[in-house]
């Protein structure tokens, strides 16, 4: 008798798990109702507060986007506004007109050169001037940092007109420095030789300051303890600055050439304020070439030539972040 009650009757641990274990299961019963309840009543009030937003990129961002992309494949102008169902689908042939165009393929020259010269320019000018205050500039380093960005901060516009005075041939003050010297100035903006290389030269002097403010933040970040850990192994400030502090930027060297390469595909406000594309579509880019057309009431082609742009600036951006990610 007493070897059979001992058989039947269950041990210590054994009632101890089952007496909690039937609380624990029905508290968490309950609580997954509530819990359920509680993350819907969250999505919805995130939705509701995200809703103005939503509202207003679809009516002012995704809508235009559509319905610019249907312009592109439409016969779409400045006639067809008071009708517009009578617009036809013609595909891809405003694309094949587009590039057929010399004046479009000038554009894009004009672009890929400002694209390719600045943006190296840009990048190499805002790292020297991040290093300098870094390392090389101890007193005044708030003063500099101001007096490098403020451009930055500038209308561009402004910047523009004021650029225009000082490059005037005969009362601008390049020219009038130059005389002192015995150089004849040029007429900067209306010679096809040098029209072009200004604008980049001011498009350096003003992007200069957020590159730079990026890359200081970089150097700032670099531990000290590797540059030590390389000078005592015998490495050179150049050899040290090569192999142990540029590769620590590869992040901020990748965002500062994405988001200068994407605004230096889209420049406009240069040539609109300074030569309006002249002389001869020397400065003509792709981006005024689309706001021409536009003018001239060729909806279609204005479209399909934004869309080209943005083709651009999807190439140019995967092709950064292939060479300049972190290999690791």
């Amino acid at each position: 008798m007493t070897s059979m009650s001992t058989k039947t009757l269950p041990g210590r641990g054994d009632t101890g798990k089952q007496g909690t274990a039937g609380p624990q299961r029905s508290a968490e019963h309950r609580r997954s109702p509530r819990r359920g309840m509680a993350r819907g009543r969250q999505a919805r009030a995130a939705w509701v507060l995200a809703a103005p937003f939503l509202a207003l990129f679809a009516a002012f961002m995704l809508l235009p986007l559509v319905w610019s992309l249907l312009m592109s494949l439409t016969d779409t102008s400045s006639a067809d506004l008071r009708t517009p169902l009578n617009v036809s689908f013609i595909g891809i042939d405003n694309y094949v007109r587009l590039f057929q165009d010399d004046q479009f393929f000038t554009a894009l020259r004009n672009t890929a050169v400002f694209v390719l010269v600045a943006l190296p320019l840009t990048l190499a000018a805002g790292l020297a001037a991040a290093v300098a205050l870094n390392s090389g500039i101890r007193r005044f380093r708030a003063v500099f940092r101001v007096g490098f960005y403020l451009p930055v901060i500038t209308s561009i516009v402004a910047v523009a007109v004021v650029w225009k005075t000082l490059l005037e041939p005969r009362a601008g003050l390049v020219n009038l420095v130059l005389g002192w010297f015995g150089i004849d100035g040029p007429a900067w903006l209306a010679d096809t030789r040098f029209a072009l290389p200004v604008m980049i030269v001011m498009a350096v002097w003003r992007n200069l300051g957020t590159v730079m403010i990026i890359m200081l933040a970089g150097l700032q970040s670099v531990p000290q303890s590797l540059m030590e850990a390389a000078e005592l192994d015998g490495a050179g400030p150049w050899q040290r600055f090569w192999s142990v502090t540029f590769p620590l930027l590869r992040p901020a060297l990748l965002l500062t050439a994405v988001t200068t390469g994407i605004g230096y595909l889209q420049f406009f406000d240069e040539p609109f304020v300074m030569t309006d594309g002249g002389p001869l579509d020397s400065t003509l880019s792709a981006t005024l070439y689309a706001y021409k057309q536009f003018g001239n009431g060729n909806y279609e082609m204005a479209s399909a030539a934004s869309y080209v742009i943005f083709v651009l600036i999807v190439a140019l951006t995967v092709l950064q972040f292939r060479v300049l990610r972190d290999k690791d």
